[in-house]
C-alpha cells in the first residue's frame, strides 16, 4: 500500500511532540518509563502507548500503527503487503471458493439493486428471481434510492446456510412488486470459468485464479472432456494473476510423469524444497498448450514453467507478469493480516522468472504498462531477454529466466497500435453494464430466440457498437473504436450471450476468432 496523505498531519504531530518532550529533557523530570532502555521490537509498542497516554490530542492509534506497517513492508518487495479488515475478508472468501448467500450477480444501476444474473441453480434462480429485476427491500430495510456501496449490500444479502430473508422485488417487464422468500445457501465462487470442447479432438479450460477448489474444478472439467475423446488440451490462463501454489503444483502433475520435477523454492537460508510430479498423472500423455498475456503471473507461471521446462507442450501468447516470489499469510486478531515473501520459487531447469523490483513498487507495477510502449505486445522482437539467464530444456530448448516466462510461440496482441485506452476498456466491467443497459431497455427483442437466431441477429446490425460508442461518450471516455471495431463488437456480443444464456455462450463467441486459439489449432505439430 502507498502512504495516504491524510495521515500526514497526524505523523508530522506525533514527531513533534516527540521533539518537545526530547528538548524539554534539559529542564524537566522525565517519566521512568520513557527512559526505559528499548531495542527495535518493543519501541513501537512503547511509542504507541506513550501517544496514547500523553499525546495531547485523541488520535486514531489504529490508522498510525497500520500505516507503520504499511511503510515497513513497502521497503521489502512489492508483494508483500497489508491487507486491512474491509479487504481481507473479501479476499478469504474469494480464495476459499464459496460463501453463503442467495445467489445473485448484481449492480447498483442508478438508484437501485439491479440483478444481472441470478446464479444457475442457487437460490435466487430457485426462487423465482429473474434477471432485470430490481431488490427495493431486504426484509424492511430500504436499498432504492441509496446509492449503497457494494459490501453494505453484501453484508445484507448474507448470512448463515439456511436462513430466511424475504426480498419485495420489482418487476419491470411485468410492472409489478413481489415479495420473495428466499433460503441462503453456499454459492460457489468458480475459479475455472468453463471447461469445452472447440473441435471433437480438442478440449479448453479457463482457468481466472488459484483457489482452494480450483484443482477440484480442473480435474472434474478434464474428466468429462477426456470422457469426450480429447487429443489435445488448451489451458488459459490469461490475466489471472496466480493464488495459491499447490493448486498449480496438482495441475501440473496430471500432466507430468513421475518424479518430474514441477517447481522448487529456496528461502533465506539457502533450504530448498523441491516438488515433484507423481505417478497419477490423467493427462500425460496427451497435446498440452499453455496461453499466457503480460497479467498472468505467480501460480500461473509455476503451471506454465512446469510445462515448457519438461518439453511437455507450447506456451503460447505473450511474456507473462514475472513474479517469482512465494508469501505466507499472517492473520491478526483485528481480521487483517499481513503477507510477507518467505522465499523465491524456480521453475525446473533452474530459472527464476522474478523481474526486478529495485526501482520501487510503482515502476514495478507500471513495466507491465510500459509494454504497450515499448512495443513488445506486437512484437516479439521486441521482448528484451537477459543472456546471461538462459537455460536448457531436456531437449534442447532455450528458456530466459530474469522476467516472465517468454511463449513458445508468440501472438500479438489483437488491438491496433496505439489502442491501449481500448485494451484496457476490455478489462473492465463497463462492457457488462452497457448491455445490461440494453437489456433492460427492450429484453423482449431477444424473447423467444434461441441461440444461433440470436448470433444471427447481433451478426445483422453495429446498433450496438454505435450505442456502445455513444455510452463511454455519456460516461466521460472519449475514445476511437471504429479501428478494433470488430474485436470489439465480438466481446458485445459475448456479453450479451452470457448474461442471456450463460457463461459457456461467452467463451462460445469469444473464441471463435481468438488469435491465440487459432495459434493452437493451426500449429502442425507440438514441441
Amino acid at each position: 500500500m502507498k502512504f495516504n496523505p491524510k495521515y500526514l498531519p497526524i505523523v508530522i504531530g506525533v514527531t513533534l511532540a516527540l521533539g518537545t518532550v526530547l528538548g524539554g529533557m534539559l529542564n524537566a523530570p522525565v517519566q521512568d518509563q520513557f527512559l526505559a532502555k528499548t531495542n527495535s521490537k518493543n519501541k513501537l509498542n512503547k511509542l504507541i502507548d506513550f501517544i496514547n497516554n500523553e499525546y495531547v490530542d485523541s488520535v486514531d492509534t489504529d490508522s498510525i500503527v497500520n500505516l507503520t506497517v504499511d511503510n515497513i513492508l513497502s521497503k521489502l518487495d512489492p508483494h508483500s503487503v497489508y491487507i486491512p479488515p474491509s479487504e481481507q475478508a473479501e479476499v478469504a472468501e474469494s480464495m476459499k471458493g464459496d460463501f453463503v448467500g442467495i445467489g445473485v450477480n448484481f449492480y447498483m444501476y442508478r438508484d437501485s439493486v439491479a440483478i444481472i444474473k441470478p446464479v444457475e441453480n442457487g437460490p435466487s434462480a430457485k426462487a423465482g428471481i429473474l434477471a432485470g429485476d430490481r431488490i427495493l427491500y431486504v426484509g424492511k430495510t430500504k436499498l432504492f434510492g441509496r446509492k449503497l456501496p457494494s459490501d453494505s449490500l453484501f453484508a445484507k444479502l448474507k448470512g448463515e446456510k439456511g436462513t430466511e430473508i424475504e426480498l419485495t422485488v420489482y418487476r419491470k417487464s411485468e410492472q409489478k412488486k413481489l415479495k420473495v422468500k428466499i433460503k441462503r445457501d453456499v454459492i460457489p465462487i468458480k475459479s475455472v470459468d468453463v471447461s469445452m470442447l472447440l473441435d471433437k479432438n480438442t478440449g479448453y479450460i479457463k482457468i481466472n485464479r488459484f483457489a482452494e477448489t480450483t484443482f477440484a474444478e480442473f480435474k472434474s472439467g478434464l474428466t468429462k472432456l477426456k470422457q469426450n475423446g480429447i487429443e489435445s488440451l488448451i489451458i488459459d490462463l490469461r490475466d489471472n494473476g496466480g493464488g495459491y501454489m499447490e493448486e498449480a503444483v496438482a495441475i501440473a502433475d496430471e500432466f507430468l510423469k513421475n518424479k518430474q520435477l514441477i517447481v522448487f523454492t529456496k528461502n533465506k537460508n539457502g533450504e530448498t524444497e523441491k516438488t515433484y510430479a507423481t505417478g497419477a498423472g490423467s493427462f500425460e500423455n496427451g497435446k498440452v498448450s499453455i496461453l499466457i498475456n503480460e497479467n498472468s503471473a505467480s501460480a500461473s507461471e509455476i503451471l506454465a514453467g512446469a510445462i515448457q521446462d519438461n518439453d511437455r507442450g507450447n506456451i503460447i501468447g505473450r511474456r507473462s507478469f514475472g513474479k517469482g516470489l512465494v508469501q505466507r499469510e499472517m492473520d491478526f486478531n483485528d481480521g487483517s493480516a499481513v503477507r510477507l515473501t518467505v522465499a523465491r520459487y524456480y521453475t525446473p531447469t533452474g530459472r527464476s522468472i522474478q523481474k526486478p523490483y529495485s526501482h520501487g513498487n510503482e515502476d514495478y507495477f507500471k513495466e507491465s504498462d510500459s509494454r504497450f510502449n515499448n512495443g513488445e505486445l506486437y512484437s516479439k522482437d521486441s521482448i528484451k531477454v537477459v543472456d546471461t539467464l538462459k537455460y536448457k530444456t531436456p531437449k534442447g530448448k532455450i528458456v530466459y529466466g530474469g522476467g516472465g516466462i517468454v511463449p513458445d510461440v508468440f501472438v500479438p496482441i489483437e488491438m491496433e497500435h496505439g489502442s491501449e485506452g481500448s485494451a484496457y476498456l476490455l478489462q473492465t466491467g463497463i462492457v457488462g453494464h452497457f448491455v445490461f443497459e440494453q437489456l433492460d431497455k427492450n429484453r423482449k427483442a431477444f424473447t423467444g430466440l434461441n441461440y444461433k437466431e440470436f448470433i444471427a441477429k447481433m451478426h445483422a446490425t453495429d446498433d450496438y457498437f454505435k450505442s456502445f460508442q455513444k455510452y463511454l461518450s455519456i460516461n466521460g471516455l472519449d475514445l476511437k473504436l471504429d479501428k478494433n471495431k470488430a474485436i470489439i463488437s465480438r466481446y458485445i456480443t459475448a456479453e450479451f450471450a452470457r448474461q442471456l444464456y450463460g457463461e459457456i455462450y461467452y467463451y462460445d463467441v469469444i473464441l471463435k476468432n481468438d488469435a491465440m486459439i487459432k495459434a493452437v489449432l493451426n500449429q502442425k505439430k507440438y514441441r
